[in-house]
């Protein structure tokens, strides 16, 4: 195969796939640019769409945009494609996160190329905010997620015992400090949509993808409602003993943040295609001393950049996406 032409309709293709990665609240905070003459896909941080309060750092804005990235290079494999990626690749433009060179020749490179089986996978993942089953991870899935993991320069690990206690309970002190705090959820409340606005929001978690309120049982689930009334909620009981993963990276900086939402991206879509289904949680991440404690003491270690519930049960319902046109700008 020749070096591919990439006209305009392969890469809105490739940008719309992209987007459907998860993020903070679904802000979506992420804008492409390709360059025409060039062949190359700017992908650059929007921070118009950060979080003020929970994401000062714009840790999980990078999270985010990484995952984009992913999803990025998924499609671009099953495109027939070659992406190069190059992460941070201006030092005095923080913003750009990466340079995405797309017209390489003779089809995708052999360490990516597997990546096109993952393909349909960007379209059925799905975070689900409903109760799972009791059973087990089995190994040898639990395996592929890990794999999946290190490829992206990540790290993850399933805590048991009273590791796992620990996590569940700094989730309940994330929760308490927010009920505490009359600002705590000034960012979940802005990227929410209630009633009429729901149907119509691009953008956000809306309220039908709330799931059902927790009435028993030990699952981490971010209430997005607060006290605000949602019509046909209802409530529910979830899994006692919930199915856990913390993907860690070995450092903390923007760098490790984009190769850790690559890292969960690669782990989401391995888990979908396995059957399992998935929600995210970065709660207890969202306060430094918080996030120290949900580090395993005994191995020591990284980051956690994030904390995955996976399980057998049903997938949520697809979330609003922006218009292509909104995010990619051609030159």
């Amino acid at each position: 195969m020749t070096t591919r032409e990439l006209d305009t309709r392969t890469v809105t293709g490739l940008v719309d796939d992209a987007t459907a990665a998860p993020s903070m609240h679904n802000a979506q905070p992420w804008r492409f640019r390709f360059l025409t003459d060039e062949g190359v896909l700017l992908l650059r941080a929007d921070l118009g769409r950060a979080m003020r309060r929970s994401d000062p750092t714009h840790r999980a804005l990078h999270i985010g945009c990484g995952a984009a990235l992913f999803n990025l290079r998924v499609a671009a494999a099953h495109s027939g494609l070659s992406p190069l990626v190059r992460l941070l690749p201006a030092q005095g433009d923080p913003q750009l996160l990466a340079a995405v060179h797309l017209a390489g020749p003779g089809g995708p490179a052999p360490d990516e190329q597997d990546l096109a089986r993952l393909y349909p996978a960007i379209r059925q993942r799905h975070t689900s905010r409903y109760p799972f089953d009791d059973r087990d991870v089995p190994e040898d899935v639990r395996a592929r997620l890990r794999a999946a993991a290190a490829r992206e320069g990540a790290e993850l690990s399933f805590p048991e015992s009273w590791h796992l206690d620990t996590v569940l309970e700094l989730v309940h002190d994330a929760e308490s400090r927010d009920s505490l705090d009359p600002g705590g959820r000034e960012d979940l409340e802005r990227w929410t949509r209630l009633g009429p606005e729901a149907d119509v929001a691009t953008d956000g978690v809306p309220e039908y993808a709330f799931g059902p309120r927790r009435r028993d049982g030990r699952a981490p689930q971010r209430d997005f409602a607060g006290r605000r009334p949602v019509a046909d909620r209802g409530s529910t009981v979830f899994e006692k003993s919930p199915h856990l993963a913390l993907l860690y990276t070995g450092g903390d900086a923007p760098l490790d943040w984009l190769r850790a939402g690559q890292g969960l991206e690669h782990v989401l879509l391995e888990a979908t295609t396995a059957g399992l289904a998935g929600s995210l949680t970065s709660h207890p991440l969202e306060n430094d001393d918080l996030r120290t404690l949900a580090r395993d003491p005994v191995s020591g270690r990284g980051y956690v950049q994030m904390v995955l519930r996976l399980g057998y049960g049903p997938h949520g319902p697809a979330t609003p996406r922006r218009a292509v046109r909104d995010v990619l700008d051609i030159t």
